[in-house]
């Protein structure tokens, strides 16, 4: 009985970690003014960040090549819109931190 009480409270602990985590890069992309052209789960101008984390599912270099696209901008990935540069909004950790919860995703 101690064992799976043992568990259930890690799991629990495990959830409310995440769930601040998604909260404070939710915040961070409401900060850095992603969340005008994206969504979590659905597309707005942009590609909603659960298609972006299939996308880049499995590819190891995924997480660096997404932060230096957010901060440099580009076009053509997800049609023809461009996403502007965002260089500046965040620091290097903040912008980790929400490439990181969407990959999550």
């Amino acid at each position: 009985m101690r064992v799976l009480l043992s568990v259930l409270i890690a799991g629990l602990l495990g959830i409310a970690a995440q769930t601040a985590i998604a909260a404070d890069a939710s915040a961070l992309a409401q900060k850095g003014g992603c969340l005008a052209c994206h969504s979590a789960d659905k597309k707005i101008l942009g590609p909603s960040y659960k298609d972006v984390a299939a996308k880049y599912k499995g590819q190891k270099d995924a997480e660096e090549m997404l932060i230096k696209k957010v901060k440099a901008g580009g076009s053509g990935v997800w049609g023809p819109m461009p996403m502007p540069p965002n260089a500046g909004k965040l620091s290097d950790d903040e912008f980790k931190t929400v490439v990181d919860w969407i990959l999550s995703l």
